[in-house]
């Protein structure tokens, strides 16, 4: 299942803006303090590095994700998670806009 809607959080107000605007997301803090961020990857093939580990959440469009350390794409749709090690990278082809949330550690 999709996340539609993040209850009782807080939305910074600036965007981070990444790849000369190919990426763009807001950080979101939940009540108890844990961190996200809900962005869209426009068409491109981008590589994102990792300090904490992530989990990348579609919500919206599709991507090919190739994570470091590995030779095969991956894809994924609306309601399709993957994981990314921390200190660590991944691939991303993007055909058309993907939505996200990234789910920090």
């Amino acid at each position: 299942m999709t996340t539609e809607k993040i209850d009782g959080a807080c939305v910074s107000t600036q965007a981070n803006v990444y790849f000369d605007g190919k990426c763009v997301s807001h950080t979101v803090t939940l009540a108890d303090g844990t961190r996200k961020s809900v962005g869209v990857v426009l068409p491109s093939q981008l590589t994102f590095k990792t300090g904490a580990p992530e989990i990348m959440e579609c919500t919206g469009g599709g991507c090919e994700y190739k994570l470091a350390g590995t030779d095969s794409w991956q894809k994924s749709g609306p309601g399709e998670r993957f994981s990314v090690p921390g200190n660590s990278s991944f691939d991303i082809r993007v055909g058309e806009a993907y939505h996200y949330i990234c789910h920090f550690g």
